[in-house]
């Protein structure tokens, strides 16, 4: 029987060449025998959040102008509120079920996704088109070695990586046919068990490292940015692994090719993502909540059900937290936009950009 509760250690400073001891550090295993990080939605909850949605839609306002003062949800503000506790400074991530997706109107849902993660954080860019919120459906790419391609418009597997985020949450609308299974591993565990095995290549992925911007270039930056993965800061290991961008960054002449211990490093760290993943298959009507700084996730290829409007179909927000941990000065060279002192979480921003919140995939 899975418990509900997860024994919990209080989170001591990350220094580099020592195991990592945080809440966030944990196996596969021990995730699949707690149910601690799902809340299902009570029914007093779901009322509360058809009002505010209901409000805000009969209100015409644009989704993207939606704010944390326009809305009041008294039942189910407190539990959000629990769950971002548990993400940012517990386990790292946590799942809300039950949204009433069957029916709610695509305008609706997003409404509900919308307002459920401003309990989180703030919405950002994710592409150079400034959505704010996107959609994660297949639209006919198949190879994630093509720069202009994006993973989430495709049905192919997705290697393990983190978002230009803090937190990723994503709304299940509608399940493919087969596959599309969420896979999640802590990267805490991932640094302490590279340590005990290879100590030199923790190392090797403490250094800078280019990272392609697939195209996608703020004003005055070059196509790449450089980023360790694992990065020491205040006490907090935060990681960062984009392992595809990592290795098309060497398209690149101008940048050195990388290092034998580098191959191995990257490989290693690969090996054990799926080593000590855990695995969910998301419903409609599941929010599922991801700290960018502690997991790595990803996902298994999927087939659709045949018919153009039976597509695998997820909502996804990217969301900076202005209260979360601090980051190290490194994180603002993915951006160009950011004001002097400004929280180096603000998403995908290149000239021309416009944020907005389309209602399907574009």
């Amino acid at each position: 029987m899975k418990t509900k509760t997860l024994a919990r250690r209080a989170a001591a400073p990350a220094e580099p060449g020592k195991p990592v001891d945080d809440p966030a550090c944990w196996t596969g295993a021990e995730m699949a025998a707690t149910d601690a990080w799902l809340h299902n939605l009570t029914g007093a909850e779901i009322a509360d959040l058809d009002a505010a949605v209901t409000a805000l839609d009969a209100s015409g306002v644009d989704i993207k102008d939606i704010g944390p003062d326009d809305f009041a949800m008294p039942v189910l503000g407190p539990a959000l509120d629990g769950m971002k506790r548990d993400i940012l400074w517990g386990r790292g991530f946590a799942m809300l079920r039950g949204v009433p997706v069957e029916r709610y109107s695509p305008r609706q849902a997003a409404i509900a996704f919308w307002i459920v993660g401003l309990h989180v954080g703030v919405p950002v860019s994710q592409n150079a088109k400034g959505h704010v919120l996107g959609h994660v459906k297949d639209l006919g790419g198949t190879s994630l070695s093509n720069p202009i391609n994006r993973g989430y418009q495709t049905s192919e597997r997705l290697p393990f990586h983190t978002d230009q985020c803090d937190v990723v949450g994503l709304l299940c609308l509608q399940i493919s046919d087969n596959g599309g299974e969420s896979l999640l591993t802590s990267s805490v565990a991932i640094h302490n068990e590279m340590l005990k095995r290879r100590p030199d290549l923790v190392a090797a992925l403490a250094e800078p490292i280019a990272v392609d911007r697939r195209n996608e270039i703020p004003e005055g930056k070059e196509p790449w940015y450089r980023m360790p993965v694992f990065n020491y800061w205040q006490g907090y290991l935060s990681t960062y692994w984009v392992v595809s961008y990592i290795r098309s960054a060497q398209r690149f002449d101008e940048l050195p090719r990388h290092s034998s211990a580098l191959v191995e490093a990257l490989a290693m760290f690969e090996a054990l993502a799926r080593e000590l993943s855990f695995s969910m298959r998301m419903q409609p009507g599941d929010v599922q909540l991801l700290h960018n700084h502690v997991l790595v996730h990803s996902r298994t290829e999927y087939k659709d059900r045949p018919g153009f409007d039976n597509r695998r179909h997820l909502l996804r927000l990217w969301l900076a937290t202005p209260d979360g941990r601090p980051l190290p000065p490194v994180f603002a060279d993915q951006y160009a936009h950011l004001e002097p002192g400004e929280r180096p979480a603000g998403g995908v921003v290149v000239p021309g950009t416009v944020f907005h919140a389309p209602l399907d995939a574009e």
